[in-house]
Protein backbone atom coordinates (compact mmCIF):
# COMPACT_ATOMS: atom_id res chain seq x y z
CA UNK A 1 0.00 0.00 0.00
CA UNK A 2 1.18 3.76 -0.98
CA UNK A 3 2.39 5.79 2.05
CA UNK A 4 0.15 8.05 1.44
CA UNK A 5 -2.72 5.58 1.23
CA UNK A 6 -1.26 4.46 4.46
CA UNK A 7 -1.81 7.91 6.41
CA UNK A 8 -4.86 8.48 4.87
CA UNK A 9 -6.53 5.02 6.11
CA UNK A 10 -5.01 4.75 9.61
CA UNK A 11 -7.38 5.50 13.05
CA UNK A 12 -5.35 3.60 15.63
CA UNK A 13 -2.14 1.78 15.71
CA UNK A 14 -1.30 -0.26 19.25
CA UNK A 15 2.07 -1.50 19.84
CA UNK A 16 3.70 -3.66 23.18
CA UNK A 17 5.34 -0.97 24.97
CA UNK A 18 8.94 -2.28 24.90
CA UNK A 19 11.22 -1.58 28.34
CA UNK A 20 14.87 -0.99 27.26
CA UNK A 21 16.12 2.01 25.93
CA UNK A 22 17.14 0.00 22.87
CA UNK A 23 13.88 -1.09 22.22
CA UNK A 24 12.63 2.48 22.50
CA UNK A 25 14.46 3.81 20.47
CA UNK A 26 14.02 1.24 17.51
CA UNK A 27 10.22 1.60 18.05
CA UNK A 28 10.62 5.59 18.18
CA UNK A 29 12.43 4.95 14.72
CA UNK A 30 10.23 2.51 13.18
CA UNK A 31 6.98 4.84 14.11
CA UNK A 32 8.72 7.67 12.49
CA UNK A 33 9.11 5.12 9.23
CA UNK A 34 6.00 4.19 9.30
CA UNK A 35 3.58 6.75 9.91
CA UNK A 36 5.19 10.19 10.35
CA UNK A 37 5.14 12.40 7.03
CA UNK A 38 7.41 15.35 6.36
CA UNK A 39 4.31 17.74 6.70
CA UNK A 40 3.26 16.79 9.99
CA UNK A 41 3.76 19.86 12.19
CA UNK A 42 2.30 19.15 15.20
CA UNK A 43 3.08 16.15 17.25
CA UNK A 44 1.68 15.03 20.57
CA UNK A 45 2.83 12.61 22.64
CA UNK A 46 0.73 11.65 25.91
CA UNK A 47 2.13 9.41 28.75
CA UNK A 48 3.19 9.58 33.09
CA UNK A 49 6.76 10.71 33.85
CA UNK A 50 8.93 7.25 33.10
CA UNK A 51 7.19 5.51 30.28
CA UNK A 52 9.39 6.36 27.97
CA UNK A 53 8.64 9.17 26.68
CA UNK A 54 11.70 10.98 26.20
CA UNK A 55 13.17 7.82 24.82
CA UNK A 56 10.57 7.49 22.18
CA UNK A 57 11.13 10.65 20.57
CA UNK A 58 14.53 10.38 20.52
CA UNK A 59 13.98 8.02 18.27
CA UNK A 60 11.80 9.58 16.00
CA UNK A 61 13.48 12.18 15.63
CA UNK A 62 17.04 11.63 16.67
CA UNK A 63 19.47 15.06 16.94
CA UNK A 64 16.38 17.01 18.80
CA UNK A 65 17.10 18.59 21.93
CA UNK A 66 14.81 17.89 24.28
CA UNK A 67 13.91 20.75 27.21
CA UNK A 68 13.31 18.37 29.77
CA UNK A 69 14.91 15.14 28.98
CA UNK A 70 15.47 11.69 31.47
CA UNK A 71 18.64 12.90 32.45
CA UNK A 72 17.09 16.26 34.47
CA UNK A 73 18.68 18.59 31.75
CA UNK A 74 16.62 21.54 31.63
CA UNK A 75 17.43 23.67 28.59
CA UNK A 76 16.76 26.89 29.89
CA UNK A 77 15.71 29.73 28.36
CA UNK A 78 12.83 27.37 26.54
CA UNK A 79 14.28 27.79 22.82
CA UNK A 80 10.70 28.14 21.51
CA UNK A 81 10.10 30.94 23.86
CA UNK A 82 13.55 32.32 22.99
CA UNK A 83 12.88 32.54 19.27
CA UNK A 84 9.74 34.00 19.69
CA UNK A 85 10.77 38.02 19.18
CA UNK A 86 8.27 40.54 17.97
CA UNK A 87 8.47 39.86 14.30
CA UNK A 88 7.96 35.90 15.44
CA UNK A 89 11.07 34.71 13.79
CA UNK A 90 12.17 31.37 14.31
CA UNK A 91 15.85 30.03 14.55
CA UNK A 92 14.86 26.19 13.88
CA UNK A 93 12.46 23.63 12.37
CA UNK A 94 12.08 21.70 15.30
CA UNK A 95 10.89 22.58 18.96
CA UNK A 96 10.23 20.09 21.95
CA UNK A 97 8.35 21.35 25.27
CA UNK A 98 7.13 19.03 27.91
CA UNK A 99 3.82 21.14 29.29
CA UNK A 100 4.09 19.44 32.51
CA UNK A 101 7.26 20.80 33.33
CA UNK A 102 6.86 24.28 31.60
CA UNK A 103 3.67 25.20 33.20
CA UNK A 104 5.92 25.32 36.63
CA UNK A 105 7.33 28.97 34.63
CA UNK A 106 5.36 30.02 31.97
CA UNK A 107 1.57 30.86 31.90
CA UNK A 108 -0.51 27.67 29.69
CA UNK A 109 -2.00 30.75 27.27
CA UNK A 110 1.69 31.79 26.75
CA UNK A 111 2.80 28.47 25.45
CA UNK A 112 -0.36 27.80 23.11
CA UNK A 113 0.40 31.01 22.09
CA UNK A 114 4.07 30.26 20.76
CA UNK A 115 2.79 26.84 19.49
CA UNK A 116 0.41 28.53 17.06
CA UNK A 117 3.11 31.01 16.07
CA UNK A 118 5.29 28.28 15.27
CA UNK A 119 2.91 26.00 13.52
CA UNK A 120 1.54 29.52 11.66
CA UNK A 121 5.45 29.89 10.40
CA UNK A 122 5.33 26.56 9.10
CA UNK A 123 7.45 24.91 11.95
CA UNK A 124 7.35 21.03 13.83
CA UNK A 125 6.45 20.85 17.61
CA UNK A 126 6.69 18.48 19.76
CA UNK A 127 4.62 18.39 22.50
CA UNK A 128 4.74 15.99 25.81
CA UNK A 129 1.80 16.20 27.90
CA UNK A 130 -0.60 17.65 24.80
CA UNK A 131 -3.55 16.81 26.61
CA UNK A 132 -2.64 19.60 28.80
CA UNK A 133 -2.36 21.96 26.53
CA UNK A 134 -4.91 21.16 23.91
CA UNK A 135 -8.02 23.10 25.80
CA UNK A 136 -5.89 26.21 25.72
CA UNK A 137 -4.56 25.43 21.59
CA UNK A 138 -7.82 24.78 19.99
CA UNK A 139 -5.77 22.69 17.61
CA UNK A 140 -5.42 18.87 17.72
CA UNK A 141 -2.20 17.21 16.93
CA UNK A 142 -1.66 16.05 13.09
CA UNK A 143 -0.24 12.65 15.12
CA UNK A 144 -1.17 11.52 18.73
CA UNK A 145 1.14 8.95 20.38
CA UNK A 146 0.13 7.34 23.84
CA UNK A 147 2.41 5.49 25.76
CA UNK A 148 1.26 3.44 28.83
CA UNK A 149 1.03 -0.49 28.65
CA UNK A 150 0.92 0.03 24.93
CA UNK A 151 2.19 2.53 22.69
CA UNK A 152 -0.46 3.78 20.62
CA UNK A 153 -0.69 5.96 17.55
CA UNK A 154 -3.38 7.80 15.82
CA UNK A 155 -3.93 10.54 13.01
CA UNK A 156 -6.42 11.97 14.54
CA UNK A 157 -9.66 13.65 12.02
CA UNK A 158 -12.68 15.99 13.25
CA UNK A 159 -14.07 12.76 14.58
CA UNK A 160 -11.42 11.97 16.93
CA UNK A 161 -9.69 10.79 19.20
CA UNK A 162 -9.32 13.41 21.18
CA UNK A 163 -6.39 13.54 23.39
CA UNK A 164 -8.33 13.06 26.72
CA UNK A 165 -9.51 9.83 24.81
CA UNK A 166 -5.94 8.35 24.54
CA UNK A 167 -4.79 9.47 27.73
CA UNK A 168 -7.79 7.28 29.46
CA UNK A 169 -6.05 4.49 28.10
CA UNK A 170 -2.08 5.11 28.79
CA UNK A 171 -2.54 6.87 32.23
CA UNK A 172 -4.77 3.22 33.47
CA UNK A 173 -2.58 0.95 32.16
CA UNK A 174 1.15 2.30 32.73
CA UNK A 175 0.62 0.37 36.30
CA UNK A 176 0.78 -2.95 34.35
CA UNK A 177 3.57 -2.43 32.79
CA UNK A 178 5.57 -1.19 35.80
CA UNK A 179 4.61 -4.32 37.48
CA UNK A 180 5.69 -6.70 34.46
CA UNK A 181 8.96 -4.81 34.38
CA UNK A 182 9.62 -5.37 37.91
CA UNK A 183 8.54 -9.07 37.82
CA UNK A 184 10.70 -9.53 35.01
CA UNK A 185 13.79 -8.27 36.84
CA UNK A 186 13.31 -9.81 39.87
CA UNK A 187 12.37 -13.15 37.85
CA UNK A 188 15.78 -13.05 35.95
CA UNK A 189 17.29 -11.91 39.01
CA UNK A 190 16.31 -15.13 40.51
CA UNK A 191 17.36 -17.40 37.84
CA UNK A 192 20.77 -16.17 37.77
CA UNK A 193 21.09 -16.55 41.80
CA UNK A 194 18.93 -19.81 42.33
CA UNK A 195 19.67 -21.87 39.15
CA UNK A 196 22.66 -19.78 37.25
CA UNK A 197 20.42 -19.15 34.36
CA UNK A 198 20.17 -16.54 32.35
CA UNK A 199 17.55 -16.25 29.26
CA UNK A 200 18.51 -15.26 25.85
CA UNK A 201 19.99 -11.66 25.61
CA UNK A 202 18.03 -11.33 22.31
CA UNK A 203 14.84 -13.06 23.50
CA UNK A 204 13.00 -10.59 26.00
CA UNK A 205 9.05 -10.31 24.45
CA UNK A 206 5.79 -8.75 25.55
CA UNK A 207 2.78 -10.07 26.38
CA UNK A 208 -0.40 -8.25 27.79
CA UNK A 209 -0.01 -7.61 31.47
CA UNK A 210 3.68 -9.40 31.48
CA UNK A 211 6.51 -10.39 29.90
CA UNK A 212 8.08 -13.51 28.11
CA UNK A 213 11.66 -14.68 28.95
CA UNK A 214 13.69 -16.62 25.68
CA UNK A 215 16.16 -19.88 26.26
CA UNK A 216 17.76 -21.59 24.04
CA UNK A 217 17.05 -25.07 25.54
CA UNK A 218 14.64 -26.06 28.00
CA UNK A 219 15.44 -25.01 31.32
CA UNK A 220 15.37 -27.88 33.77
CA UNK A 221 13.46 -26.24 36.31
CA UNK A 222 10.33 -26.50 38.51
CA UNK A 223 8.65 -23.68 37.06
CA UNK A 224 6.00 -24.02 40.50
CA UNK A 225 9.18 -23.61 42.68
CA UNK A 226 10.71 -20.60 41.18
CA UNK A 227 7.44 -18.65 41.43
CA UNK A 228 7.29 -19.77 45.43
CA UNK A 229 10.39 -18.42 45.75
CA UNK A 230 9.72 -15.30 43.95
CA UNK A 231 6.94 -14.46 46.43
CA UNK A 232 8.96 -15.63 49.29
CA UNK A 233 12.45 -13.43 48.73
CA UNK A 234 10.87 -10.26 47.15
CA UNK A 235 6.93 -9.89 46.58
CA UNK A 236 5.83 -10.78 50.29
CA UNK A 237 8.56 -9.01 51.61
CA UNK A 238 7.71 -6.03 50.48
CA UNK A 239 11.51 -4.76 48.92
CA UNK A 240 12.13 -1.60 47.83
CA UNK A 241 13.00 -0.61 43.80
CA UNK A 242 15.19 2.42 43.46
CA UNK A 243 16.77 3.91 39.84
CA UNK A 244 20.74 3.77 40.70
CA UNK A 245 21.65 5.05 37.09
CA UNK A 246 20.55 4.21 33.51
CA UNK A 247 21.78 0.76 33.57
CA UNK A 248 20.87 -0.51 36.90
CA UNK A 249 18.23 -0.51 39.87
CA UNK A 250 18.50 -1.49 43.25
CA UNK A 251 16.97 -4.39 44.84
CA UNK A 252 16.82 -3.58 48.46
CA UNK A 253 20.58 -3.34 48.50
CA UNK A 254 21.17 -5.18 45.49
CA UNK A 255 22.21 -3.57 42.92
CA UNK A 256 21.41 -5.43 39.38
CA UNK A 257 21.79 -4.23 35.83
CA UNK A 258 18.41 -3.25 34.09
CA UNK A 259 17.76 -1.80 30.36
CA UNK A 260 14.98 0.38 31.68
CA UNK A 261 15.67 1.61 35.08
CA UNK A 262 12.85 3.93 35.73
CA UNK A 263 9.78 1.99 34.35
CA UNK A 264 9.27 0.36 37.92
CA UNK A 265 6.95 0.01 40.97
CA UNK A 266 8.64 1.29 43.80
CA UNK A 267 8.03 -1.65 45.83
CA UNK A 268 7.59 -5.41 45.63
CA UNK A 269 4.26 -5.36 47.15
CA UNK A 270 3.06 -3.18 44.45
CA UNK A 271 3.52 -6.10 42.08
CA UNK A 272 -0.38 -7.81 42.26
CA UNK A 273 -1.39 -11.01 40.99
CA UNK A 274 1.92 -12.07 39.86
CA UNK A 275 2.23 -15.86 38.86
CA UNK A 276 4.30 -17.75 35.80
CA UNK A 277 2.70 -19.83 33.26
CA UNK A 278 3.18 -23.14 34.13
CA UNK A 279 5.02 -24.82 31.13
CA UNK A 280 8.02 -24.07 28.97
CA UNK A 281 6.36 -22.62 25.67
CA UNK A 282 8.00 -23.74 22.49
CA UNK A 283 8.54 -21.40 19.53
CA UNK A 284 9.31 -23.45 16.62
CA UNK A 285 10.33 -20.83 13.97
CA UNK A 286 12.88 -19.33 16.29
CA UNK A 287 13.31 -22.66 18.45
CA UNK A 288 12.91 -21.12 21.85
CA UNK A 289 11.50 -22.19 25.30
CA UNK A 290 9.63 -19.34 26.86
CA UNK A 291 8.72 -18.81 29.84
CA UNK A 292 5.40 -16.27 31.07
CA UNK A 293 5.19 -14.11 33.65
CA UNK A 294 1.92 -12.46 34.44
CA UNK A 295 0.92 -9.66 36.67
CA UNK A 296 -2.57 -8.37 37.18
CA UNK A 297 -4.61 -11.37 36.37
CA UNK A 298 -6.10 -14.41 38.00
CA UNK A 299 -4.92 -17.65 37.65
CA UNK A 300 -5.22 -20.28 35.79
CA UNK A 301 -5.49 -18.29 32.00
CA UNK A 302 -5.80 -19.69 28.85
CA UNK A 303 -2.37 -19.28 27.64
CA UNK A 304 -3.97 -19.04 23.92
CA UNK A 305 -6.02 -16.15 24.86
CA UNK A 306 -3.68 -14.23 26.96
CA UNK A 307 -3.59 -11.04 24.89
CA UNK A 308 -7.33 -10.55 25.28
CA UNK A 309 -6.55 -9.87 29.19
Amino acid sequence: MPVSLVHESLMYSAYFAPRGVKRLLNLGHNIAQRYLTPLDKLIGVIGEAGSGKSMLIKGMFPGLELTNDDDGINVRPLPLLENLDEDYKFGSHTYHLDIRFEMAFTQVFELAEAIRKALENGKRVIVEHFELIYPYLGINAEMLIGIGEEIIIARPTIFGPLPDDIGSIVHKSIKYRKMAHSAEEITCNMLKESYNLSPHSNIHGDVKHGFVLGFDHEPNINIGELEQKIHELYINKAVDISYVDDQHIALGDEVIFCTGPRIHVQNTKDIKNFHLIKEFRYEPLEKTYNLIGLVGCADPIDINDINKL
